[in-house]
C-alpha cells in the first residue's frame, strides 16, 4: 500500500440547503492520494448531496470543494443511477473514458473479467441485470486510473461474490495511488477503509478505519 500523498478530494466549510432545509452544515473533509475513505450515515443524511458537490454536479451555497468538474482521468464518478449510455454495449461504456482521452482500450477486457462480466461485454445495459450494470459502471469509473474516485453505494445491487470482487478492486485503486471516497451502508466496504466518516446533523465526524 502506498503512503497517503497530497489532498485530492476536499470540502471546506460546505453548506447546502434544499427546499429551505439545511442538509450540509459546514462540512469539512479531506481525502489524500492513496486513501480509501468511506462515508456512512442514514438515508437522507446528505451523503449523495455531498458527493454531487465534490464532483461538480451541484454547487455549494457556501464553502469550497475539490476536485469539482474535471475529466475522467482526474475525477471519476460512480453514481447510484449508474449513468451508462443505453446505446453503447457494456464494453463500449467501460472504454468510453479511454476513448475520450485518446488512450488505448487494452485494459477493458481485464476489468470486465475481474468483475465477473467478461461474457457480457457485447450486451447493452437493458439486456443485463442491474447488478451487472453496476459492475460495468464500476469498471468504467476506474478504467482511466483517475486521481480521484467518488462512488455512491457501489455494492448496493451486488450479490456476496460480486461484492467481494468490487471491494477488492476499490481497495486496489486506492493502493495504486487514487483518492477514493465511497458513500456506503455496506460493512464489507467500511472494513477495508483507511478511515470511516459519519455524516450526521449535516456535519462529518470520524468513526474509525483499518488503522484505528
Amino acid at each position: 500500500m502506498r503512503s497517503p500523498g497530497g489532498v485530492v478530494i476536499q470540502a471546506c466549510g460546505v453548506h447546502r440547503t434544499f427546499g429551505g432545509v439545511p442538509v450540509l452544515r459546514g462540512v469539512d473533509l479531506a481525502v489524500s492520494a492513496g486513501e480509501l475513505v468511506t462515508l456512512s450515515g442514514p438515508s437522507g443524511s446528505g451523503k449523495t448531496a455531498l458527493l454531487s458537490l465534490l464532483c461538480g454536479f451541484d454547487f455549494p451555497d457556501s464553502g469550497s470543494v475539490l476536485p469539482g468538474l474535471a475529466s475522467w482521468s482526474a475525477c471519476a464518478v460512480l453514481p447510484q443511477s449508474l449513468g451508462l449510455a443505453s446505446e453503447l454495449t457494456l464494453e463500449e461504456n467501460v472504454a468510453l473514458p479511454l476513448r475520450l482521452a485518446g488512450r488505448s482500450v487494452a485494459g477493458v477486457a481485464g476489468l470486465l473479467a475481474e468483475l465477473g462480466i467478461s461474457g457480457l461485454g457485447a450486451r447493452y445495459p437493458g439486456q443485463v441485470s442491474f447488478g451487472q450494470q453496476q459492475r460495468a459502471a464500476l469498471a468504467r469509473a476506474v478504467v482511466a486510473q483517475p486521481a480521484a474516485l467518488l462512488a455512491d453505494e457501489p455494492t448496493a445491487h451486488l450479490d456476496a461474490v460480486s461484492a467481494v470482487a468490487a471491494v477488492a478492486l476499490l481497495r486496489r485503486v486506492a493502493d495504486e495511488g487514487a483518492a477514493v471516497l465511497i458513500a456506503t451502508h455496506h460493512d464489507a466496504v467500511h472494513a477495508v477503509a483507511d478511515r470511516v466518516l459519519v455524516l450526521a446533523d449535516g456535519q462529518v465526524q470520524t468513526e474509525g478505519g483499518r488503522s484505528s
